[in-house]
């Protein structure tokens, strides 16, 4: 009894090993198949989908000049170090935080700053870090469009941040409103001012982000003139939506323009030693320039108040005017309510009832009246 209880274990442990081993050998199989073509070759290894990836440019730079290659920036931002008139200039758009964390701990930069450069959605300001100097710009441009509607756009904004430390310079990118290639390409053929180092790229971005601020001013005088000259323009409709979207428009631009000052006097003050004295002078240019532009855009928002309440005085003299010429028709149609409600009433004594040329009488009078109101509205301007 024992023994057959014991063969039939064996012979049902047996059997149940030969049922598994199919699906035993399955996975292996399927996984040579994955990397095995039909005939028994290695299949070719398939390309992993590309990263994104920040980093527009890195360049390292040494006595003005740029080495040739486009190195890794720790690699750039050691060998800089190691150069007396050395430095980095690392190129990013639009950054993840994942990333900005891994240069910030290349770098040194600071956390909050990070933060606020992923972000971008920052005032212009400058922050010190230590060594590290922050300063947030925003940039604008204008858009290009055939007519002014109440839902154009015309200005495009963006935000461009920056860290200045001792050798490297941090360039933060985010929308397309300024792109810094061409500022890169312009700067590497000036050898002369490269040599002062990060502060010679920090004075060529903001360079080129206030003069972008004059090309959208002189732009937007454009627009205004032909807005203003709608609104005056007595066979236009002068819709009060354009004007809305040009005040909303401009209020962005100021956004950008006005907070940028103060940073750029402190950048040009004599207690500031972070900025070279040689570079202070070229700030102080940029911040000429950024003068001009405030004071035309603080210009162009009063016109544009003068626009809108000039167009608000010609609704209310248009509803005037309709409102004179519904009460002088009014008037016209008094006179024959008024007739016609006394000869309607139901008494005998009424002389006129029984005159022989009553009913001509009355509409020669209606007539007579309504054409002399007439006249005398038409004289006075209301008809």
């Amino acid at each position: 009894m024992t023994d057959r209880v014991a063969r039939d274990r064996t012979a049902g442990a047996d059997g149940g090993s030969r049922a598994l081993r199919p699906r035993a050998w399955a996975a292996p199989v399927r996984a040579m198949s994955r990397i095995l073509n039909a005939d028994g070759s290695p299949r070719a290894a398939q390309p992993a989908g590309p990263e994104r990836s920040g980093i527009v440019d890195c360049g390292l730079y040494v006595d003005g000049e740029r080495r040739p290659g486009r190195p890794q920036y720790a690699e750039a931002l050691a060998a800089a170090r190691q150069e007396r008139d050395g430095f980095v200039w690392l190129g990013l758009h639009e950054p993840d935080l994942t990333e900005m964390t891994e240069i910030a701990a290349t770098f040194g930069l600071h956390e909050l700053a990070v933060e606020d450069a992923v972000k971008a959605q920052q005032r212009p300001k400058l922050e010190h870090f230590g060594e590290i100097v922050f300063l947030v710009l925003r940039t604008a441009r204008y858009c290009e469009h055939a007519e002014l509607t109440e839902n154009s756009e015309v200005v495009e904004t963006g935000q461009v941040m920056l860290f200045i430390g001792p050798h490297f310079v941090i360039s933060v990118r985010h929308g397309d409103a300024c792109r810094l290639a061409p500022v890169r390409a312009d700067l590497e053929a000036k050898r002369d001012l490269l040599r002062h180092g990060p502060w010679a790229v920090a004075y060529a971005i903001t360079d080129r982000v206030v003069d972008l601020y004059l090309e959208v001013a002189d732009r937007l005088e454009d627009d205004l003139d032909v807005l203003e000259a709608d609104v005056f323009d007595r066979q236009s409709s002068g819709r009060i939506q354009r004007i809305y979207q040009m005040k909303r428009e401009l209020v962005e631009f100021k956004r950008a323009v006005a907070p940028l000052q103060r940073p750029l006097m402190t950048l040009t003050s004599q207690v500031n030693r972070a900025v070279p004295q040689e570079v202070r002078r070229y700030f102080r240019d940029v911040q000429d320039h950024l003068s001009r532009t405030v004071e035309q855009v603080n210009s162009y928002d009063d016109l544009l108040n003068s626009i809108l309440q000039a167009r608000l005085a010609q609704v209310t003299v248009d509803q005037n005017n309709d409102m004179r010429k519904i009460a002088a028709w009014a008037a016209i149609g008094a006179v024959w309510t008024a007739i016609a409600g006394i000869y309607g009433m139901n008494f005998d004594n009424m002389p006129e009832l029984k005159w022989t040329y009553g009913y001509p009488g009355v509409w020669a009078l209606m007539l007579a009246a309504s054409f002399t109101l007439y006249r005398l509205f038409r004289r006075n301007g209301w008809l």
